[in-house]
């Protein structure tokens, strides 16, 4: 095996597992007075999300890690001495006392028992981050409270007491000597806290979405803007992404990442991923207005977890609507597990107002990051928001919500278990395939078989090398068909023919669409047809000069050196993605040719990527010359890809950039998530 595929491969034998911080003792304080503002922080936030964890079984999956106090040292390392000795008195405070100090912050309350769960919840946070730099675990959820990413060196904010994604990136970086650290902040409100804390820092990249209405929503910061990117040697390390109106789906949500967070965060290559989960960004939440359902939680989580080597660590920060809370930390933790994710509900359209703030935060980062160099994205200065009434609406009935969350995860959970399956030629070594990879040897060739190879070419009828490929490839469907494997490899001496069979084949199945990626120069009778059944993307060295318009077959260009490093993550974010996330297919068929013009590394993020889509369901039709990247593409598929990396990464030249653009601008109106790219 070549040293550039060994290093691309997972160890099997290393840690796979999903770290739990979860500890009753924290529901142990709450609110002592009367106060709106500060009511919704109830303890019931992480108890009945535990319980949820409970219900489907997730919790016992996990590794529960156990929880400890952090030291004063640990806490000092973000907050200081003073601020630290307050938070310590209001153990032996009565409630009046406890009332007047929580009115010297911002939407803060303390109790006896606060001094206690801010430490358990810290040092909770602090056991999640060492296991996983351990390599105890690949990553992990800190159910956890109280929450941190508002709170700032001497103040307590927003319900938070110590800000525990903070102090967890100051001290990964000093024990661990790291780098480069992501922080993903997808509350609803800004973590304003951390933002100040890093703002001039270029090891930590801070990114947040938020709720802001031109300022007209707490924390009402003009710098939560998105032309706040930092301080100093800080400067380009603070992305902001201002939501000016309610009502963000999961169109929008996914859009922000593709166009603005995962090209830069491939960009910086972090060690480490830390998420504030903030699930009052999600459906039915009083706070946030937004309309991301709980499986959009799952698309977040699965792409984040090709960022850092897998080393991801979600932090619960905020979630006021207990339904929607615990079905989204449910769906978080399941995809951390990794369990095959739901079908994303809902068309995936970004709206107006996101394009617009998506636009200007790509517009304010460009001249810091080399993947936005050659963008030239204009900044839009009147959002189409600016001047209107932003006046919360009445919140939607709590029973009403409940309603539609019962039966939306009745629809969207099936019993989906993770299989894959490799189908090879008799006697083929299968001695590095991971262990839990069901491997077939291919059946001799049936009439039917010789009847579907007679479609396309009769004089292939006697050449039994293929007719035993394409037999491969119709036994690999019709497994994943009957749900006898979620995805599957079959091996092929010809990959054109046996694509052209497979998508014959699938036509009379029940699958309604079908993406069809093909990587090098495919026989060009392989078409699709506007039906609406099959998508095709097909990415070679060229693309032919002259060709009729179709929505359904796509001509993506890439033709960059294979040497040192690669910038094919700048592809799949901005442009195939986008589009495969707006088809939203029933199965997924990848198919390779010896002629490629992306390399392995290249090829294993693509299919890791995609197979959050279609609930797993992937056929990949691969050269049977390709031995080391079937070996690759199992492990991927199997789910045995912890820690891979796919670096490393190179910024993309201004011809690939501009050949996107241009394969955008004829597809955007189809496909709405390149809307982003086509502006």
């Amino acid at each position: 095996m070549s040293c550039a595929l060994q290093s691309a491969l997972p160890d099997i034998a290393m840690a796979s597992s999903t770290a739990l911080v979860y500890d009753e003792e924290m529901t142990s304080y709450k609110l002592l007075w009367d106060n709106a503002e500060c009511a919704i922080e109830v303890p019931e936030r992480i108890s009945l999300s535990y319980k949820r964890l409970q219900h489907y079984g997730l919790a016992e999956r996990c590794v529960q890690l156990p929880v400890r106090e952090a030291t004063e040292e640990e806490i000092m390392l973000i907050h200081s001495p003073e601020y630290l000795e307050v938070v310590k008195s209001t153990q032996t405070m009565e409630v009046e006392e406890l009332r007047k100090t929580s009115e010297k912050y911002i939407a803060a309350f303390f109790h006896p028992n606060s001094y206690r769960c801010a430490k358990l919840s810290l040092g909770g946070t602090l056991q999640l981050v060492d296991a996983v730099m351990s390599g105890e675990v690949c990553n992990g959820l800190a159910l956890i409270r109280p929450p941190g990413h508002h709170s700032q060196p001497s103040e307590s904010n927003g319900f938070c007491v110590f800000n525990n994604v903070a102090v967890a990136a100051k001290y990964a970086k000093n024990k661990y000597n790291l780098q480069r650290i992501l922080i993903v902040d997808w509350d609803i409100h800004h973590g304003q806290g951390i933002q100040y804390i890093f703002e001039d820092d270029p090891s930590v990249l801070y990114f947040s979405w938020h709720r802001y209405e031109h300022g007209s929503f707490w924390p009402n910061l003009r710098e939560s803007d998105y032309d706040f990117i930092g301080k100093g040697k800080g400067t380009g390390y603070n992305i902001n992404l201002p939501w000016n109106q309610i009502g963000m789906s999961n169109g929008d949500y996914i859009a922000a990442f593709f166009h603005v967070l995962l090209p830069l965060a491939f960009e910086f290559n972090p060690e480490l991923v830390l998420v504030s989960a903030g699930y009052d960004s999600g459906f039915g939440d009083p706070e946030g207005l937004m309309r991301a359902t709980p499986e959009c939680f799952s698309h977040l989580t699965h792409l984040l977890m090709h960022v850092g080597h897998g080393k991801l660590c979600a932090v619960l920060e905020g979630g006021y609507h207990l339904g929607s809370l615990s079905e989204s930390v449910s769906m978080t933790v399941r995809t951390l597990l990794g369990d095959p994710l739901p079908r994303l509900s809902g068309e995936m359209v970004p709206c107006f107002s996101a394009l617009e703030s998506i636009q200007n935060a790509r517009h304010a980062h460009a001249p810091y990051w080399k993947s936005l160099l050659h963008d030239e994205t204009r900044l839009i200065q009147e959002p189409s928001t600016k001047g209107l009434s932003t006046a919360s609406p009445k919140h939607t009935d709590a029973s009403i919500i409940d309603e539609f969350l019962e039966n939306h995860m009745k629809k969207i959970l099936h019993a989906v278990p993770q299989s894959t399956t490799c189908i090879l030629s008799p006697g083929a070594d299968t001695s590095r395939l991971a262990t839990n990879v069901q491997v077939e040897e291919s059946t001799a060739p049936s009439d039917q078989v010789k009847a579907a190879i007679s479609v396309f070419s009769q004089e292939n009828l006697g050449n039994d090398s293929l007719l035993q490929s394409v037999a491969k490839t119709l036994a690999a469907i019709d497994k994943i068909a009957n749900g006898q494997t979620k995805n599957c490899i079959a091996l092929s001496s010809n990959s054109s023919l046996s694509t052209q069979v497979a998508l014959q084949h699938v036509s009379n199945l029940s699958f309604e669409r079908v993406l069809c990626v093909c990587i090098g120069d495919m026989d060009p009778k392989l078409d699709a047809t506007n039906d609406g059944k099959t998508l095709m993307l097909i990415i070679s060295e060229d693309k032919p000069t002259e060709r009729a318009h179709s929505d359904y077959k796509c001509f993506l260009k890439w033709n960059e050196s294979l040497g040192e490093g690669s910038s094919f993550f700048y592809a799949v974010f901005r442009f195939i993605l986008p589009v495969a996330y707006s088809y939203q297919p029933d199965l997924i068929i990848i198919s390779v040719e010896n002629n490629r013009s992306i390399g392995t590394k290249d090829i294993l993020l693509l299919t890791s990527l995609l197979q959050g889509l279609s609930e797993g369901a992937v056929l990949s039709i691969v050269p049977e010359s390709e031995l080391e990247l079937t070996v690759a593409l199992c492990n991927v598929l199997s789910g045995c890809h912890s820690g891979m990396d796919f670096g490393p990464y190179k910024p993309p030249t201004e011809e690939c950039v501009q050949d996107l653009k241009d394969e955008a601008v004829v597809m955007e109106k189809k496909w709405k998530l390149l809307q982003c790219f086509a502006k």
